[in-house]
């Protein structure tokens, strides 16, 4: 189907989806959401640091976001919609990429468990478990300070994880809607102008 109104929409949704990136990374910032002294001492996982969900899954998503909610206007001013479509497939990459590294960084810092103070000091208790602690509730208890941070680190990593899988299917959607339109639209003018003739 020849049409571009389909990429309005899945900018729209990728709205949402950065905003939330950009929180729960920032709230990774800030364990159980009000200290923000362990960040200061730099008592935080490392991979917080590769700032994921802020750049990865939301300044990222701006390009896309942009581009996709624009591409009707750009396509009527520009008068060229395969070069428009092509530009819409080169920001949906650009959303690729980011919403790529986000899940992926989120991914290792969820298999290595947070940075805590256990018995034996601030380490990360977990970063040789392979992710089984994540099965294992009871050896959350191993983290002393601060207080539930893996259940905080969980929580905020999977849905750092989820919303970029989200974003990542989105811009898929959209580089496989703006092939198809590249290589579409040609064939939809001959039709018309077959049948106007």
């Amino acid at each position: 189907m020849c049409t571009m109104g389909f990429a309005r929409p899945l900018g729209f949704a990728l709205i949402p989806l950065a905003i939330c990136c950009i929180v729960a990374n920032i709230l990774l910032f800030f364990p159980n959401g009000d200290n923000a002294q362990y960040a200061k001492d730099e008592r935080l996982t490392k991979y917080v640091w590769f700032f994921m969900g802020i750049g990865g899954g939301g300044i990222s998503m701006l390009l896309p976001i942009v581009v996709f909610v624009n591409l009707g206007k750009c396509a009527a001013r520009c008068g060229t919609d395969s070069c428009v479509m092509c530009g819409s497939v080169m920001a949906a990459l650009v959303g690729l990429a980011g919403s790529t590294y986000c899940f992926l960084i989120s991914a290792v810092a969820l298999m290595e468990g947070p940075y805590c103070f256990t018995d034996l000091g601030w380490s990360s208790p977990f970063e040789k478990s392979g992710g089984r602690y994540l099965f294992n509730r009871s050896s959350w208890s191993q983290c002393i300070q601060p207080a539930q941070i893996v259940e905080w680190n969980v929580t905020l990593l999977s849905t750092l994880i989820g919303l970029s899988t989200l974003e990542f299917l989105i811009c898929l959607v959209q580089m496989v809607n703006g092939l198809v339109n590249a290589v579409c639209r040609p064939c939809c003018y001959k039709q018309e102008y077959s049948l106007n003739a």
